[in-house]
């Protein structure tokens, strides 16, 4: 079985990456695709702490896996180091693969080129062929559409779940991704327990809904973890998901208008009569 390394980032999906791949598994009898996102910092935004960093690259790498292996590709992951050079040097020492594709922006805006990453990965690679796949996601967009979830108390409601499965449906590309941004309700160590605990329940929901999902919890303040996720992520659009307006605290807060407001995405509220029970 052929094994590659695949090195990227935010264009971990974009449309050329997607099609490489498919060239190389159609090209060998079997192939295992050892996904590296190495952990650097969105390019806007204000501090964004390491936790919420290596979370947003193994998201990233969740989604990648998800998509791939429909795509009939086995596929592993992992964080790798800040620079890109060192993540993929250590995925080279460690997974020993045939092959090395680097996924970047275009050079106008990859900071990766401006390194000479690729050539700096040649010259290091020996005999192993190095593939450079340039995804200009800035123009072309992803080839599926990304809703951005947020929600705790009611993560796993019935009414969440039957919006999210309504727009996957209507999605004419075929495939929707789900990223879920679960919020902490207070800063020990118990608050980010129950909000992994949500996440798993709303995420594990959807897999068995046969769609694509995965997620990262967020800080205590809803509108500062929504504003975060979209600084890793490009995302279509925003669901919210609160209780009725008299026992919702976000709602209290204005949540929704604030983030449709500074977000400049179509925002959709959905209103759960029940919170989810989840167990921390």
């Amino acid at each position: 079985m052929k094994t590659i390394l695949v090195v990227a980032n935010e264009t971990i999906g974009g449309r050329e990456l997607l099609e490489k791949v498919r060239e190389l598994a159609a090209e060998a009898d079997g192939l295992r695709a050892v996904v590296i996102v190495p952990r650097t910092r969105p390019r806007h935004g204000n501090v964004i702490y390491d936790d919420a960093v290596f979370q947003a690259a193994q998201t990233r790498i969740d989604l990648a896996r998800q998509v791939m292996r429909s795509e009939g590709v086995d596929v592993v992951g992992e964080v790798g180091d800040p620079d890109p050079y060192t993540a993929t040097m250590d995925g080279v020492l460690e997974y020993d693969p045939d092959e090395i594709v680097v996924s970047t922006f275009p050079a106008t805006t990859s900071g990766w080129l401006r390194r000479d990453l690729v050539e700096r990965i040649e010259d290091a690679a020996g005999d192993r062929p190095v593939h450079h796949v340039i995804s200009d996601i800035d123009a072309e967009g992803l080839p599926f559409g990304v809703t951005l979830v947020v929600a705790n108390r009611t993560a796993s409601s019935p009414e969440l779940l039957k919006a999210l499965k309504e727009r996957s449906e209507g999605d004419e590309r075929g495939r929707h991704l789900f990223i879920a941004v679960v919020p902490q309700e207070g800063g020990e160590g118990i608050h980010a327990q129950r909000a992994a605990a949500h996440l798993a329940q709303l995420v594990d929901r959807l897999r068995a809904e046969n769609l694509v999902a995965a997620g990262l919890i967020g800080p205590p303040d809803p509108y500062v973890a929504t504003m975060n996720a979209l600084q890793f992520f490009r995302v279509d659009d925003i669901v919210i998901s609160t209780l009725p307006e008299t026992r919702s605290g976000w709602m209290r807060a204005d949540l929704v208008e604030r983030v449709r407001k500074t977000s400049r995405k179509p925002v959709d509220h959905v209103v759960a009569q029940q919170p989810s029970r989840a167990v921390a």
